[in-house]
């Protein structure tokens, strides 16, 4: 599992002029079951995914194509987890292969 934090290099004026674009990007790899969750950061200066997948090295081809990143709108950060505890209701983000 994997935490990709984005860092916004932009005012959020011009960030949210792709904002769409990002929405459609989050949109394919939400169902192709690579994201799982998104998150805005409060103040609005960047957010986060959690996502799913094989290694660091898929998640920073994933995030090649993200309108926010190829723009040069925000910077970011590929951390990765192994998860061994969830909640009731999120137990299927133990499953490597779940989504």
């Amino acid at each position: 599992m994997f935490l990709l934090r984005a860092t916004y290099n932009r005012p959020i004026e011009e960030v949210d002029q792709l904002l769409e674009e990002h929405k459609a990007w989050i949109m394919k790899n939400f169902e192709a079951g690579r994201i799982l969750l998104t998150a805005r950061q409060v103040p609005l200066v960047g957010g986060l995914i959690l996502a799913r997948g094989e290694s660091a090295d898929e998640m920073w081809a994933m995030l090649e194509e993200d309108p926010f990143k190829s723009s040069g709108m925000a910077e970011y950060e590929v951390l990765e987890y192994a998860p061994v505890r969830a909640a009731e209701g999120v137990e299927g983000l133990l499953e490597p292969d779940a989504g």
